[in-house]
């Protein structure tokens, strides 16, 4: 049986910009992706700390370094700069790979600059 399981979250990003006219889908820093394990198209779910907003998108690849959290499309009107979002992303795994598997957490701080690294226990 596969069960559906994060794997992996940045936890209180904050969003740099919010673009409703283009194609839908969360830009990610790059370095954010490989620390994380996250992927272009991936689907994340994500929840907006300020308003209580939930909801769905994939993942477009922001430029390595440029600290980019920006919402597009209808999931832009959601958002605001400066809005602190958690983006989870999950995963379909069986049992035995869940029994290893140790999700990745990012915890941001100011300026979308990485403060930790954690793992949760499974």
């Amino acid at each position: 049986m596969l069960r559906n399981v994060l794997h992996s979250k940045i936890h209180r990003a904050t969003v740099t910009a919010a673009l409703p006219n283009y194609v839908g889908s969360i830009t990610i820093d790059e370095d954010f992706l490989d620390a994380t394990g996250m992927r272009v198209n991936d689907m994340v779910a994500i929840a907006n700390c300020n308003n209580g907003e939930r909801f769905e998108t994939y993942i477009f690849k922001g430029a390595r370094g440029s600290r980019k959290i920006e919402l597009n499309g209808a999931a832009a009107l959601l958002v605001k700069p400066g809005d602190k979002v958690i983006i989870m992303h999950y995963a379909m795994m069986t049992d035995e790979e869940y029994a290893s598997h140790r999700p990745r957490v990012l915890i941001m701080g100011e300026g979308n600059t990485v403060e930790q690294v954690i793992r949760y226990e499974s």
